[in-house]
């Protein structure tokens, strides 16, 4: 631990949401997350309405991060920013706040993998949660991700599985279009699966070699089922919903575990860590629990803050790399497909 405080300022915009927080020496002092609600109407996120807002929303958002922390931004050591994956109009605007802030405080700046992000979202330091012992496999679970993620180090990771077609949030959010459950679905669909039997109805999972998976074949069992019970029944999707989503979510849950089964039994790790959104998924979360009886596993789930695309996670990994001096210049860019 550093004899002195270390501020740093964590800035995410990779998609819709408009994060700042600042940590001090590995606790979060602030996590501000301001979301975009004009996504919504579209039933999914736009791009060029998402950059726009996040015009908007950047500098109010570190305000409030640094005013909820309790310093001034001149006390801050660096600045970490999300340099991508994510939307290319979005990475921009954080791109050149953060460069902007940290050439005028001349201060250090620090670029972050947003995909790296999630899993060290674990080594915050937050009471009642402990830190994944390294090596441990890393399920990455989101919106546009799905990943299995060997991690040795910190920074050395290696992508041993991912899909091949959506993600896994992705499949969530458009089996929910499909029931007419407005955008986004995963979250309803998390909360109709509680309330529903989930061996109701059974849906096909996919064959796929290896330690990758797909989900496109799925979503398309999903369509094909809700049009021909409909064409039998206008109202059974409404009468089924409960039991439908819970039949949904324990496809997809399994199609997760199947394969961190695997990955565990080929690399000998039975440390297991989830981040990403969708490790918000109560399904999946209480898959993991039981998993430490059945398999003998000791599972890492984030507190709930950060599993979401937040800016806490970019503070931790900018004060892991300030602590090693790993800097980026003011010609850094924002990179839409940025690798682990």
């Amino acid at each position: 631990m550093p004899s002195q405080n270390i501020y740093i300022l964590g800035i995410e915009s990779s998609c819709d949401d408009t994060a700042a927080a600042v940590i001090c020496n590995g606790k979060i002092l602030s996590n501000v997350v301001t979301s975009q609600k004009i996504h919504e109407e579209y039933g999914g996120v736009v791009p060029e309405l998402a950059s726009r807002a996040h015009e908007q929303n950047i500098v109010p958002a570190v305000h409030q991060a640094l005013e909820k922390a309790g310093i001034s931004k001149s006390e801050l050591h660096a600045i970490a920013f999300t340099r991508g994956p994510g939307l290319m109009g979005s990475l921009l605007v954080g791109t050149s706040f953060a460069k902007s802030l940290a050439l005028g405080l001349d201060i250090p700046l620090i670029d972050v993998n947003h995909m790296q992000a999630h899993i060290l979202a674990h080594f915050i330091d937050e009471e009642g949660f402990e830190k994944p012992e390294f090596p441990f496999l890393a399920l990455t679970i989101s919106g546009g991700h799905t990943q299995i993620v060997k991690v040795t180090d910190h920074f050395d990771m290696d992508v041993i599985g991912e899909t091949i077609d959506d993600a896994v949030g992705e499949a969530f959010d458009k089996s929910g279009k499909i029931l007419g459950l407005g955008y986004p679905a995963g979250p309803v669909i998390d909360k109709l699966a509680k309330l529903g039997d989930p061996k109701a109805f059974r849906f096909p999972k996919p064959k796929v070699n290896g330690l990758n998976f797909s989900f496109s074949g799925l979503k398309t069992a999903i369509l094909y089922f809700a049009q021909r019970e409909f064409q039998k029944d206008p109202n059974f999707i409404k009468d089924n919903l409960n039991d439908i989503c819970a039949s949904i979510q324990y496809t997809i849950v399994g199609i997760l575990m199947d394969k961190l089964k695997i990955a565990s039994e080929q690399t000998g790790i039975i440390h297991i860590a989830i981040g990403g959104g969708v490790s918000a998924n109560s399904g999946i979360r209480e898959a993991l629990i039981n998993a430490e009886k059945t398999f003998g596993w000791t599972t890492y789930i984030p507190k709930f803050e950060f599993t979401t695309d937040n800016a806490a996670m970019i503070a931790i990994v900018g004060y892991l790399k300030y602590l090693k001096g790993d800097f980026a210049d003011q010609k850094v860019i924002a990179s839409a497909r940025l690798k682990i």
